[in-house]
């Protein structure tokens, strides 16, 4: 690729992350709920390739199922920065969908903060990560994490990030049941739990509970079969709201072991945990 060709276009990836835990600790008068947990990244990712234009255009293909354009947070993402700058450029994004919907990886989030973090390097804009971060709040709780693209210990609604330099990276059996949580209706539920005792982050990494699993493995047996199938191997945990559920290996070999013994209609991956955003090993590696 020639300097041209590299200033116009940008492929990244846009990876999947984990909760290690979740505690939700209040909920505000805004709706929103206060929570405390760990965000660890995966190197399992979409992929997004942008092309720069000059016509001030917007263009997504494909179209995911379900999601019109103007719905999806790529979208979202781009008129947003273009909003925010001023900026009367535009791209057209091709997206390589790998990651669930609606499975608790953080996808649309992921794809919304790869987008903030392109569009920002190939229109020239030098807007910093703080406000990137900042913009992409606004789209989701999750954004930040992904502009930042550090495992942290995040407080507030996710937004508030302290970086955990040294967590552990093993290896992660997910296996993702076929249903779509509604979030919306996990944090609304009467029966959620809303009053965890806070806690600092050096606490942080000793937990291991989800204060949604209760709520979601009622609402959707799915997801409660599924923890109870990966248990018999290890502890077996849900991120976020779920659907998806996952256990932890040293190896890659004991996950992709234990992975080739699930029943067939379980569908899986294994993937390595990162303290580092593969997006920006991409973007930032040294030219």
């Amino acid at each position: 690729m020639n300097d041209t060709d590299s200033a116009q276009k940008l492929t990244l990836p846009s990876p999947a992350k984990l909760n290690l835990f979740l505690h939700i600790t209040g909920q505000r008068p805004d709706g929103y709920h206060n929570l405390q947990t760990i965000f660890q990244f995966l190197n399992y990712y979409d992929t997004l390739h942008f092309q720069l234009n000059d016509s001030n255009n917007l263009s997504l293909t494909p179209a995911l199922k379900g999601v019109s354009n103007e719905d999806n947070l790529i979208i979202k993402a781009a008129r947003l920065l273009q909003k925010h700058s001023g900026c009367e450029l535009g791209a057209d994004i091709k997206i390589e969908k790998v990651l669930p919907m609606g499975g608790g990886l953080g996808g649309g989030s992921s794809n919304a903060a790869t987008t903030l973090l392109a569009l920002n390097k190939l229109w020239r804009l030098n807007l910093s990560l703080d406000e990137l971060a900042e913009l992409g709040l606004q789209l989701g709780a999750d954004v930040p994490v992904f502009v930042h693209g550090h495992a942290a210990f995040a407080e507030g609604i996710g937004e508030i990030l302290t970086p955990v330099p040294d967590l552990p990276e093993p290896w992660y059996l997910v296996v993702c049941p076929q249903v779509n949580v509604n979030t919306g209706k996990i944090f609304s539920h009467k029966g959620l739990t809303r009053n965890t005792a806070p806690i600092n982050m050096r606490t942080a990494l000793r937990q291991e509970g989800n204060d949604c699993q209760q709520i979601v493995t009622m609402l959707y047996p799915e997801i409660g079969n599924t923890l109870n199938l990966l248990s018999n191997y290890s502890l077996a945990k849900m991120t976020g709201t779920g659907a998806c559920c996952y256990i932890s290996f040293s190896s890659e070999a004991e996950a992709s072991r234990v992975s080739d013994q699930l029943p067939a209609e379980y569908k899986a991956f294994v993937a390595k945990g990162l303290n580092l955003s593969p997006t920006h090993k991409v973007l930032f590696r040294p030219s």
